[in-house]
């Protein structure tokens, strides 16, 4: 992973204690509120519904294992809430109502507090830490070279990448030096720290899209041309919210090199032209989407201007290999061991039915025929998609210093994955992990969905996305049904502003208000531009939205349907997402209409 060098320490302490004044000055009354605000906000401290939220960047998903543990003390000592406080918003939260499961048990809502939460775009979050502990927390990061610079307000955001960057066999160039160079050259950048709104650029090196580029203000795919030259096909205006749009080819081929004076160009036309007068229409999706061709001559202007006058961000083979360098593959060996002690742990795994669905389902191959990139499931009965434990984190800070030569990833789908692990080790990492509960077999399954915290802890939220989750989770626990059913992704936002990323769920849900109620819209169809999942599009609406009593047999309806409809095709049956793409969206609609249980207007 990225050897962070003493700039960069030196940079993070300086952030850290330059926020630690702040804060002492906004406590003592000498900073007003609506100053302090936009300070916190750009070292990632929210209000949310209860308590302050910290957002830590976690560039394109690399951690290591020191910072996973300084992640669990964080957890342990300071996301602990007043109890009084705890008490008024588990009422507030419980008079919401349950969750009705067909066939189980109810489900409510039931803050936690002392854990991390993974998110979609490899952040890690924190619910109840209280602000006047928030320097300390900054210190403590900065430490290990964390920090939360950037994870909020309306600049360049966290730069993101495939989980498995650098590691993929089908990688056609590692796209972890080029996030690193723009992440270096976009933090603090004085032109663009107040843009109309965020801005998001994901990175992707293989010729698989797993990094979702469609859905990004700037997706950049790394490809050759026909001369064998390195560069990327850049792709502008994707997003979510409430216009989901893919974003727009721009330049088929970008030469490496220039990819900081383009990106210059794209963001410098949309800083220009951007709607700064209404808040929903000022993501550069929405200028993309009016202006068409104008906004891409636009940027070709721009980005000739700046070739004309020096072109001063090309990026020097000198600069990419010292960057470069910094991502050094480890040298990763079996781990010494008793043999007569991991012959039994490997007759054992090999005898147990539940080792082979987890060598199938969360061990992926590696450019290293004799490594294995495995996944660490966050997705179990009884915990929110995505959120780890105290316990947890230190637990993974030890599987990845054991099996991982120190090193794990955020993956987008809001797991862990150890990316060097030997093949010789799989036994015994299948054993330590099955002990903490991460082993299960689920990756790319039902259960490992996709949720936003929504209405139980984000301000914004219209609905709580958790419970929901939970009542499915609950439904779905059998594996040998889970795996019939086999690959899908159900994603669930609590609001509009799409943290569950629901539109390019192939079952999306997203929480809507109406008359002060929780409701939620379905989708069916949507696709985040896999091999899976096909197109990048956004999923379709199944009619007016359902009650929370009804969502979690809507979509045993809408799988239902798929287990009536999906066909074998070339030896294999059919996927969900598949038989959705041949046969349509209305079949799924009527089941879901089906179950429709009592009098509304339509919402």
């Amino acid at each position: 992973m990225y050897r962070y060098t003493e700039f960069d320490r030196t940079f993070v302490h300086a952030r850290a204690a330059q926020y630690r004044d702040q804060l002492e000055r906004h406590l003592a009354g000498q900073l007003p509120e609506e100053d302090f605000r936009p300070l916190r906000l750009q070292n990632g401290w929210y209000i949310q519904r209860y308590a302050p939220m910290l957002r830590i960047a976690v560039p394109y998903g690399e951690i290591a294992s020191a910072q996973l543990r300084v992640l669990a003390r964080i957890a342990r000592e300071f996301d602990q809430p007043d109890p009084e406080l705890l008490r008024r918003a588990q009422e507030t939260q419980l008079a919401l109502g349950e969750v009705p499961v067909p066939g189980g048990t109810p489900v409510a809502s039931r803050l936690k507090f002392g854990y991390g939460h993974f998110t979609t775009r490899t952040n890690v979050q924190f619910n109840w830490i209280p602000l006047a502990r928030s320097a300390d927390v900054m210190e403590l990061l900065a430490s290990v070279n964390m920090h939360g610079i950037q994870t909020s307000g309306n600049c360049v955001r966290n730069i993101t990448a495939d989980a498995l960057a650098g590691i993929a066999p089908d990688e056609i160039a590692d796209p972890r030096p080029f996030c690193e160079i723009l992440r270096q050259w976009s933090t603090l950048h004085p032109e663009f720290a107040f843009l109309p709104r965020k801005f998001k650029i994901a990175i992707n090196g293989a010729r698989e899209d797993r990094a979702a580029l469609g859905w990004y203000d700037i997706g950049l795919q790394l490809h050759r041309n026909e001369a064998g030259e390195l560069g990327f096909r850049v792709q502008v205006g994707g997003g979510m919210g409430r216009t989901p749009i893919i974003g727009t080819v721009v330049r088929e081929f970008l030469p490496w090199d220039q990819l900081l004076n383009y990106v210059e160009a794209v963001i410098r036309a949309y800083n220009r032209y951007g709607r700064r007068d209404n808040l929903w229409k000022a993501r550069i999706k929405i200028l993309v989407k009016a202006e068409g061709q104008r906004y891409i001559d636009a940027v070709e202007e721009e980005f000739t201007r700046i070739l004309a006058g020096g072109a001063a961000h090309t990026i020097t083979q000198a600069e990419f290999d010292r960057v470069s360098a910094c991502f050094e593959a480890p040298s990763v060996r079996p781990l010494l061991k008793d043999l007569r002690l991991h012959e039994i742990v490997r007759a054992d795994a090999e005898a147990d039915p539940a080792y082979d669905r987890w060598l199938q389902r969360n061990v992926h191959a590696h450019r290293d025929p004799v490594l294995r990139a495995v996944t660490l499931s966050f997705k179990r009965l009884g915990q929110n998609p995505g959120d780890a434990t105290a316990d947890q984190l230190d637990a993974a800070a030890e599987l990845a210093e054991r099996f991982s030569s120190g090193e794990a990833r955020v993956t987008h789908e809001q797991n862990l994955l150890l990316p060097w692990v030997h093949q010789d080790d799989l036994p015994e990492l299948w054993a330590a992990a099955r002990k903490l509960g991460l082993a299960r077999p689920n990756i790319g399954l039902l259960t490992d969905m996709i949720a936003c915290p929504g209405g139980d802890f984000c301000s914004l939220a219209n609905a709580r996305s958790l419970p929901i989750a939970e009542a499915i989770a609950q439904r779905y626990q059998d594996l040998d049904e889970e795996h019939d059913l086999g690959e899908i992704d159900l994603n669930i936002s609590g609001c509009i502003n799409s943290c569950g990323h629901h539109h390019a769920g192939h079952i999306g849900i997203l929480g809507v208000d109406k008359d002060g109620r929780e409701w939620y819209q379905v989708t069916v169809g949507g696709a985040d531009g896999s091999d899976l999942s096909g197109r990048a599009t956004p999923g379709k609406v199944l009619g007016p939205s359902f009650s929370a009593a009804e969502v979690p047999e809507v979509v045993e309806a809408l799988l239902d349907t798929y287990r009536r409809e999906r066909i074998v095709a070339d030896g294999r049956l059919e996927t969900f997402i598949a038989t959705v793409r041949r046969i349509g969206v209305e079949p799924f609609k009527a089941a879901a209409n089906a179950v429709r249980s009592v009098e509304r207007e339509l919402a």
